[in-house]
């Protein structure tokens, strides 16, 4: 896809004097308010298109995207607002427009069903036609007004596609079978007998070294994304097998993106994706999701290296999500835009005069030497800041020069706070959200900073307060009410959530309350008796295909939270059935997990938990004590994939007697004291970090 520069010689757009109106104005969606003064005659997903459809025999035109997507603004701008494409939409299509954020179930039907006709995987703004009975014969993603970037023009395509419904039904109802026959394999999966070995880890790690960029890191050519869980197996790959090539394959690629322009070095953060195969010039707009993964993979790398620029980064995407992201009442936002000002990444480059007015002349020439600025840019004649370059201080004047760049990058920021705002997608999403509470709490148990934890129990009380009631989960929180029916990965990344919380306070309603979501998880979404779980509850609305799939989107699919889930539970409870149901769970995925490594990369990390001796460690002592929290320290600084933590306070012991892994452990002479167990077997009681630190 070429970068956008907006061709409007096409025709009569819609003039300042014009207004226009539709049904998306009474919405909730960012994204589809968006689209409320469009000339299209749009429609929310609903019965009342739908009815229309079918009383007037016309196909629906269905149009999905999210508010910060930079192709979704472009198609809106150069289609959507032209009044005489509007037209031929209005006159021959019933026009629904859906908020994939807040409607995933019907953006995965649909981007599966494109790859039907596309021959390869969708994205957004995801443009799909369906017959009145939601069943989609065609599709694609972008189009423009006119034909251009080999891509058949908008107007052409409508036409194409009534001539193709009105007179070629047959057709039209072969795309049909095609679509649903796709949907039914993809969707359906049978459990399988054979054996989970650690050969499924084996291969799959050996399937994505194929395709890894020795050079740059990451998967592919480019574009390339900042995909997490495939990182992730990696990792235990090489705690499992000791082979550090792995490993140093993840380090590669972290230690690039650091340096590349996917990373904002000005204000942190992560954007979506790079457009290239360096991580040089990002896709701009920035997703919590991503920032939320990504914390934890940079917090895992600093665990086995202790960089510092790796501890930086954490650090400075935290803030970022506390300055942008972060809602009155602590939840999260969802995304911060690309565009501003009518372009993409306006708000993020730079010229060099631009840099020396901040700087003055002196300092901005150190600036732009270590941070790629040339005359000439490295996009669209300006520049993405990025220290890809093979520049560095001399060894002795590195702390001063660290410091001079440090004070640059904070004026260029302040500076930078000036230009038009970006807007904001203010969902505040339930998954996301729950995402972003175990980045917090990770980040807390590394780092130990107060101010971490105190942001993931504010955000996880707004989450219990607002989006979830008598155990269902919603999706969204809009004006202090829960919104939606939630989502597979909405109830399970709150159950993770929690148990991470659970872990960090020793709370004990923490777990209490994990152990309810998930268990009213398991009665909404479970399948029995095949295994594993839909992406939708019993209750949701009937659509095309009831999904149940173990891939992973942009974030890890909700069937291997599920399991980890699952697995995190028996460790705590020792309740067999959380383990047999992660069993059934893995044996309905292993033929994907076998065939598709990259994509179930998560539940292949869920597997690697399950097929390992997972360590549970017991700590007896008091929180807030400094003995404690130094046992506590030594655990959450190392890289430990596998394992589970239990604080037993000394002075409620009663309290926490229940617990299995509780039971029978005591403080040595009066000392907070830890025991590392595997298997229902305990090491001696140890009651010195640097002894803790042998036995792990």
């Amino acid at each position: 896809m070429p970068n956008c520069e907006h061709d409007t010689s096409m025709t009569d757009l819609t003039t300042p004097a014009q207004h226009f109106t539709n049904r998306l104005a009474t919405e909730a969606s960012p994204y589809l308010l968006q689209h409320a003064e469009n000339p299209v005659e749009w429609y929310p997903w609903g019965e009342e298109a739908i009815s229309r459809a079918k009383a007037e025999d016309k196909p629906i035109l269905l149009s999905i995207g999210y508010s910060a997507c930079h192709w979704c603004h472009v198609m809106a701008h150069e289609c959507f607002d032209n009044v005489k494409i509007a037209g031929l939409m209005n006159q021959d299509f019933i026009n629904v427009k859906v908020d994939r954020e807040e409607r995933p179930d019907l953006d995965d039907i649909y981007q599966k069903s494109a790859q039907v006709f596309l021959g390869r995987s969708g994205g957004w703004p995801l443009t799909m036609f369906l017959t009145p009975d939601q069943e989609p014969f065609y599709g694609g993603t972008y189009f423009p007004p006119t034909p251009r970037y080999n891509l058949p023009g908008f107007p052409d395509v409508l036409r194409g596609v009534l001539e193709a419904y009105r007179h070629h039904r047959d057709d039209v109802l072969k795309n049909v079978e095609k679509v649903k026959t796709g949907l039914q394999r993809v969707g359906t999966p049978q459990p399988s007998d054979d054996p989970l070995t650690d050969g499924l880890l084996d291969e799959a790690v050996k399937s994505l070294g194929q395709f890894f960029d020795p050079v740059h890191g990451g998967f592919g050519e480019g574009p390339k994304f900042p995909t997490v869980p495939p990182l992730s197996l990696l990792l235990r790959q090489t705690a499992r097998t000791k082979d550090a090539s792995h490993q140093e394959q993840v380090l590669l690629q972290l230690r690039t993106m650091a340096a590349g322009g996917i990373y904002d070095h000005l204000g942190g953060g992560f954007h979506r994706y790079s457009v290239d195969g360096r991580w040089l010039v990002p896709h701009f707009e920035k997703m919590l999701y991503d920032n939320a993964q990504l914390v934890r993979i940079y917090l895992d790398a600093w665990r086995l290296t202790k960089e510092e620029r790796f501890r930086e980064v954490v650090e400075e995407t935290l803030e970022y999500v506390r300055r942008e992201l972060t809602h009155p009442d602590g939840a999260f936002f969802a995304a911060q835009d690309a565009d501003s000002e009518g372009h993409e990444g306006s708000y993020f480059v730079w010229e060099p005069k631009e840099i020396a007015s901040v700087l003055g002349a002196d300092m901005a020439e150190e600036f732009c030497r270590y941070y790629g600025v040339t005359e000439s840019g490295n996009f669209e004649g300006k520049n993405v800041l990025n220290r890809l370059g093979e520049v560095h201080p001399e060894s002795d004047a590195q702390a001063e020069v660290e410091t001079m760049l440090r004070a640059a990058r904070l004026k260029l920021l302040t500076a930078r706070e000036q230009r038009m705002a970006l807007q904001r997608d203010d969902n505040i999403l339930t998954s996301w959200n729950a995402m972003m509470v175990s980045a917090y709490l990770d980040a807390y148990h590394a780092f130990g900073v107060p101010a971490y934890l105190a942001a993931a129990e504010r955000a996880l009380t707004f989450l219990l307060d607002y989006a979830i009631e008598n155990g269902r989960v919603y999706r969204t929180v809009r004006a202090g009410k829960g919104r939606l029916n939630g989502y597979l990965d909405d109830a399970a990344c709150l159950a993770a959530a929690l148990l991470d919380a659970f872990e960090a306070t020793s709370h004990r309603w923490y777990l209490d309350q994990a152990r309810e979501v998930t268990d009213h998880l398991l009665v909404r979404y479970w399948d029995e008796p095949i295994g594993g779980c839909f992406y939708t509850s019993r209750d949701h609305e009937a659509l095309l295909h009831r999904m149940k799939s173990g891939t992973d989107s942009a974030i890890p699919s909700g069937n291997a939270v599920v399991a980890m889930v699952l697995l995190r539970l028996f460790s705590f409870t020792k309740e067999q059935r959380y383990h047999d149901l992660a069993e059934r769970l893995f044996r309905v995925f292993r033929h994907a997990m076998a065939h598709n490594a990259y994509g179930t990369s998560a539940i292949l990390c869920a597997l690697d938990w399950y097929l390992a001796t997972p360590q549970e460690i017991v700590v007896v002592g008091t929180r807030g004590d400094t003995m404690t929290e130094s046992l506590l320290s030594t655990v959450h600084r190392r890289y430990l994939p596998n394992h589970s933590v239990l604080v037993v306070e000394s002075a409620r012991r009663g309290g926490e007697s229940d617990l299995p892994l509780a039971i029978g452990k005591t403080s040595v002479n009066g000392k907070p004291t830890a025991y590392v167990c595997q298997r229902q077997t305990c090491s001696p009681p140890v009651t010195d970090h640097d002894q803790l630190d042998l036995v792990l």
